[in-house]
């Protein structure tokens, strides 16, 4: 169950959530977008507000539903310090992304 709080999404957190009207939002039905963009965008006031708005329980799993968004230095960050999950085997491949769209493993080439 959700920390009890406001249930409106500030006004400050737009730029984060900026896919969306943070008026329309609901903190419970959207979850999943609210905890992965600002885990992945989001800088230190956001992930408080985050943690003052979700229990750690909550973050941790939405965090384990795959969103296939994060750069990998962010992911890792996120998994491994903002979460605490460092012993937890978590697939990359299903969060990490680039630029320029999903990583995929190349086969080798000869040149």
């Amino acid at each position: 169950m959700s920390k009890k709080s406001s249930s409106k999404i500030p006004k400050s957190l737009q730029w984060v959530l900026w896919s969306a009207d943070v008026d329309k939002l609901d903190k419970e039905k959207d979850k999943y977008y609210i905890i992965h963009q600002i885990l992945i965008y989001g800088g230190i006031e956001e992930v408080k507000w985050l943690f003052s708005n979700y229990s750690k329980k909550e973050i941790v799993d939405v965090f384990l539903q795959p969103y296939k968004n994060y750069p990998k230095k962010i992911f890792y960050f996120v998994k491994n310090f903002v979460l605490n999950l460092k012993n937890k085997k978590i697939d990359e491949d299903a969060y990490v992304t680039s630029i320029y769209g999903p990583i995929r493993k190349r086969a080798a080439r000869s040149f």
